[in-house]
């Protein structure tokens, strides 16, 4: 079982992304399932989607979705400016 909280921001990939029905599967290291998320969290300007092997950064929640005991709450995609107020303060430099 993953000590990982919905405070965690992980590093992963993006596995499989279906573009017709907004939704797909991540994977981090530092978490042993997969990871459903939902286009509507995804932190981009424009059309949000994923790209199949692109890294991204996440957090994510314990919820069953789809048969996935995780659903991300806010996705990154390596690159993009948008920025999550969580993901924000979490990354952000310290002084």
């Amino acid at each position: 079982m993953s000590g990982t909280t919905p405070d965690d921001v992980l590093t992963g990939r993006v596995l499989e992304w279906h573009c017709e029905e907004g939704w797909g599967v991540l994977a981090a290291e530092a978490l042993e399932e997969r990871v459903w998320a939902h286009f509507s969290v995804v932190e981009a300007d424009g059309f949000r989607e994923l790209i199949p092997g692109r890294s991204v950064t996440f957090t994510a929640e314990r919820a069953e979705q789809d048969g996935y005991r995780w659903r991300a709450v806010c996705v990154r995609p390596e690159g993009s400016r948008a920025l999550h107020p969580l993901l924000r303060t979490v990354l952000a430099p310290r002084s």
